[in-house]
């Protein structure tokens, strides 16, 4: 894999980028061939909190996780570890996708790397339970308007009618306190 490291407000030494090389290394052993994209790694301290991003795009499905603690070394531990529960699920998925199809080549391993059976057993699906819908009319407004009324309500996010665009959208409140918002793409 090629990594893209970079730092936010720090340095990034060598130390600490050949330490992600070699934690991020160890996911090599879950494909078939290592994959061919840049696997982007942000590396952050905010208000004392060392913070690690790890972006790994891939055919299908794009891997992502972030970690954050007192210690970037501990972070950049911790982030590894969460790719791998990921990767395992995912591979779980695509496996038994590509068994039922009939296709030969699977793109991720069936066997780990000791040799032995996936750890994940293939009925190991987690079950997603939906415990409430709501459903809303939605008033036309403008994006300061619909922060405006998030923030009147004490939530994280808010959908509304935008009345420029004339599409539901979503604003909603980063980590950093400032405010995204979520546009669709036709």
């Amino acid at each position: 894999m090629k990594y893209n490291i970079r730092g936010q407000r720090m340095e990034v030494t060598e130390a600490l980028k050949d330490y992600v090389e070699k934690k991020l290394s160890r996911l090599e052993r879950y494909f078939e061939t290592p994959p061919q994209t840049a696997v982007n790694v942000t590396l952050s301290v905010t208000k004392g909190r060392h913070v690690i991003e790890v972006t790994i795009p891939l055919a299908n499905v794009l891997l992502r996780a972030e970690e954050r603690s007192d210690d970037m070394y501990a972070s950049i531990d911790m982030v590894v570890d969460k790719l791998e529960r990921q990767i395992r699920k995912h591979k779980t998925k695509v496996n038994r996708k590509l068994r039922q199809s009939g296709s030969a080549r699977a793109m991720f391993r069936e066997e780990d790397i000791n040799g032995g059976v996936s750890t994940m057993a293939p009925d190991d699906e987690e079950e997603y339970e939906l415990v409430r819908t709501k459903a809303f009319t939605f008033k036309p407004m403008d994006v300061e308007e619909a922060i405006l009324q998030m923030n009147m309500i004490g939530h994280n996010f808010y959908v509304f009618s935008n009345v420029d665009t004339k599409e539901v959208n979503v604003v909603y409140r980063r980590n950093d306190g400032k405010y995204g918002l979520i546009q669709a793409e036709a």
